[in-house]
């Protein structure tokens, strides 16, 4: 003898088979829901706790130094090269050497780019030799700015270029110029006038000698 079907309380009477079909299928359908979402939790959780085990183990050095110019090097092989000598400027402890090498070219240029070491010192002067040239080479590189005034530095005397709005692309504010030999010595940047007459101060006693 069969078994009645029990009375389901929500509805007062024994449930259809396809009622009973339906809730089966929706319980089943909730409990794969559920299964799903722990899972989801527990692959993040452990993808987290893969990346933080990454993160604490692999070891954090310091930042690479940028590599060191060695302009004293260069400026000797722009000397064979030119079979003509190079000015080189004295670091000391103040300035350092960001770019150096050879401009090839209708004139050929031994360029030197030179900052300040210390890290509340900003701008920066570039050091052309134009070989075998002279003043009025100096407004290639000067945005056409020809000399407004001259200086005399160290007992030579300079052209003095105020490139105003012509040079604030390359931020360029303040050059002077002076011959030295058979060369064109430019020095132009972003430092102070003082700045740039002391580093060409330091640089007489080799213009001298080439204008021997």
């Amino acid at each position: 003898m069969n078994k009645p079907a029990p009375i389901v309380a929500e509805i007062g009477r024994p449930e259809t088979p396809e009622e009973t079909a339906a809730r089966k299928a929706a319980f089943s359908k909730a409990y794969r829901s559920s299964q799903t979402v722990r899972g989801l939790v527990a692959a993040l959780i452990a993808t987290l706790a893969i990346v933080l085990v990454i993160v604490l183990i692999v070891p954090r050095g310091e930042p690479a130094t940028a590599a060191k110019i060695d302009m004293v090097g260069i400026a000797a092989d722009v000397e064979s090269t030119v079979d003509s000598p190079v000015i080189v400027p004295d670091l000391g402890d103040f300035w350092r050497v960001n770019a150096a090498g050879l401009t090839s070219g209708a004139t050929a240029v031994w360029d030197v780019t030179l900052a300040p070491s210390a890290e509340d010192e900003r701008g920066f002067i570039k050091l052309a030799q134009a070989f075998d040239a002279d003043s009025s080479w100096a407004p290639q590189r000067l945005n056409g700015t020809a000399p407004t005034d001259t200086a005399s530095i160290g007992g030579l005397e300079w052209d003095v270029y105020e490139l105003g709005d012509a040079g604030a692309k390359q931020n360029i504010t303040y050059a002077i110029g002076t011959q030295a030999g058979d060369d064109y010595l430019l020095l132009y940047g972003s430092r102070s006038t003082d700045s740039t007459a002391d580093l060409a101060e330091s640089l007489v006693p080799q213009i001298r000698e080439l204008s021997e």
